[in-house]
């Protein structure tokens, strides 16, 4: 079902922040308080109440390791400039809590905490329990509440929404955990099928994760680089275990990283999904699909909701966006891809506000929020399923050629590859831009760059003659050879744009000095429509590593996260395979060894084969979407 909704019941933005400002203050009033848990520590939560005493109000809270910040009773949250205004518009009392051990709360701070199914005595916490006590305090001590509660958080927030959800307390009667962390060794910021996401956990973790032995409104100094350009500094930095150096003995949870390098009891235990049977609130998981940190999360919280907990009232929302872009002000656009629309304004108003304002308020009929509700990229349209990948959707596999073509039928030659040669010393970027912290825009990022390197193979259809439309995961299944004994692989899937494409949107400021609206040539782009890497060591378990034998020809399959995409007619669909992905990625030393251990004398050129014959025919497994 494709949804043609209008912008017309978006809320009207003529207000200024001032006057929504002003409008807080003088109906809202702000309280601080610890509130207890069952083991005696006192967890810091700031309280904006309103003043209206005339109905009950709805309670919707977030926990969060970020800091309930400002600190003190006369210091306030700017939430003029955020779509969090129209709640407070809407007489909703908001929370926010520091989580156990971090900013002002007390306590111990643990990295997703795993979530406790056998909880015996008040001394097995977990933040469940934790979620479990404070919704019992806030329904029981603040004046004027429903009775009613919502949780809702992004990104790490968004982990302590699902643990929120097996809370299992009466009055949380609906939960959205948006952009979660949910498995930081399968997916999410760390790791990628056991790949080590090094830019983003070190420029994340070198300051997060700095010890906070006292409460504290002090937030941890970051680490000094002595350049702008992050290729040259992780390059040179060299082996993760020079990285892990520069932290010394004072972050605990980068040496724990370091210690266990495969999907061991360590990790499974911090998998959120276990806590995600017999849910009872209703669910509604948001998400990004171009979100460069917790895509993964989304997708398989949702997924581990279907599949775990199958009478919970469960539903997933996924739009064109960056981490967090839809509780922005401005979904219009990533990079240089237009959507056509403010995603963001529409899902504000039209999914995530009629959600809580039917549970929570009892506003409205209960919402017709089909189980996905998912935009698609390309056709820049929303569509609602009642399953997903929708049953629409059919794998079709399409195959490698050896004259760098896509096809749809298979291979028929014999003893037939293509090769290049891995080089650690000159990693394929992930990006051609020079800057140092990870940009959101390289989920979009024009991929000529990388085209035009002999260490990437690009393989490409025909020009369309119609639409494509992807919905689902993509698998790539690869047959390979290596000279050496270990190698990552990237597939990426791309959109290639017609030479002559050129961009108008439909409601530009016009050019100045003319009537006429400007264009932007985007002849030949290729867009990045999804990426994922795998650790060729884990081709077999994630738990037990192997080796590969060098010459043996061997398959490497994987998923690529969830693509909603439309190819249009005149497009072209392009795979490209390459073995590093830096500095995004840590580097392959390809050869078998630890590599959180590896010395820099390890790492080594590698010749790589990529099959494509008919007794081994390569392949990507597309959900071709036939409406």
């Amino acid at each position: 079902m494709t949804l043609l909704f209008s912008l017309g019941s978006i809320f009207a933005r003529s207000q200024g922040t001032a006057q929504d400002s002003a409008w807080i203050r003088q109906n809202y009033y702000k309280m601080e308080t610890y509130i207890p848990m069952r083991d005696g520590i006192k967890l810091f939560t700031s309280v904006y109440l309103p003043k209206d005493s005339t109905s009950k109000h709805p309670i919707l809270m977030t926990r969060s390791p970020y800091s309930c910040a400002p600190y003190g009773a006369d210091k306030w949250r700017n939430f003029a400039t955020s779509y969090v205004r129209y709640y407070l518009r809407a007489g909703y009392i908001i929370v926010t809590q520091d989580v156990r051990g971090r900013w002002m709360s007390e306590g111990q701070f643990e990295d997703v905490r795993p979530f406790n199914k056998d909880k015996k005595s008040n001394t097995d916490i977990d933040e469940a329990s934790d979620t479990y006590d404070a919704i019992d305090w806030l329904v029981k001590n603040l004046p004027g509440n429903n009775g009613r509660v919502g949780i809702f958080g992004i990104s790490y927030p968004g982990f302590y929404s699902t643990m929120a959800a097996a809370s299992a307390h009466p009055a949380l009667k609906a939960v959205s955990p948006q952009a979660p962390v949910t498995d930081w060794f399968m997916g999410d910021d760390f790791h990628h099928n056991g790949a080590f996401f090094q830019m983003d956990g070190w420029a994340f973790y070198s300051s997060f994760g700095k010890p906070r032995p006292t409460p504290t409104t002090v937030g941890p100094s970051g680490f000094s680089y002595s350049t702008h350009d992050n290729y040259k500094w992780y390059l040179e930095t060299g082996a993760l275990k020079n990285i892990l150096r520069l932290t010394g003995d004072s972050i605990a949870f980068w040496k724990d990283l370091y210690q266990h390098p495969n999907y061991d009891s360590w990790w499974q235990a911090r998998n959120a999904r276990v806590a995600l049977h017999d849910i009872k609130p209703a669910m509604m998981v948001v998400g990004g699909l171009y979100d460069a940190e917790d895509c993964f999360g989304a997708w398989h919280v949702y997924k581990a909701l279907k599949e775990q907990s199958p009478a919970t009232n469960s539903h997933i929302v996924m739009g064109p966006w960056y981490h967090g872009e839809w509780a922005s002000n401005d979904g219009t656009h990533l990079g240089n891809v237009q959507w056509g629309s403010n995603t963001s304004w529409w899902y504000q108003n039209n999914i995530e506000m009629p959600f809580f304002n039917y549970y929570l308020k009892g506003e409205g009929t209960e919402p017709k929020l089909a189980a996905a509700t998912v935009f698609f990229s390309g056709a820049n349209e929303w569509h609602q399923f009642d399953q997903w990948p929708p049953k629409q959707s059919q794998d079709q596999p399409i195959y490698l050629q050896s004259d760098t073509a896509l096809s749809w039928t298979a291979p028929t030659k014999k003893s037939d590859f293509s090769e290049y040669i891995s080089d650690p010393a000159h990693p394929v970027p992930y990006t051609e831009d020079v800057h140092f912290f990870r940009t959101r825009e390289y989920m979009t990022d024009d991929q000529r760059f990388a085209s035009r390197r002999p260490d990437v193979l690009s393989f490409q259809t025909p020009v369309l003659q119609e639409d494509l439309t992807l919905a689902g995961p993509v698998v790539a299944d690869l047959l390979v050879s290596l000279s050496s004994t270990d190698a990552d692989f990237i597939v990426k899937v791309i959109d290639v744009f017609p030479d002559d494409f050129s961009y108008t949107p439909e409601a530009p400021v016009p050019a100045r000095g003319h009537d006429n609206p400007p264009t932007y040539p985007m002849g030949g782009y290729q867009m990045l429509v999804h990426a994922e890497v795998m650790r060729g060591r884990f081709r077999q378990s994630f738990e037990n590593p192997v080796a590969f034998k060098p010459g043996k020809i061997e398959e490497v399959k994987w998923a690529v996260p969830d693509v909603a995409h439309t190819f249009k007619k005149g497009h072209r669909l392009m795979i490209q395979i390459q073995s590093s992905w830096f500095p995004l990625v840590d580097r392959n030393p390809q050869k078998f060894v630890n590599i959180y251990t590896a010395d820099d004398s390890d790492f080594t050129k590698e010749t790589i084969k990529v099959w494509h014959d008919a007794d081994h025919p390569s392949k990507i497994i597309l959900p071709v979407y036939k409406n």
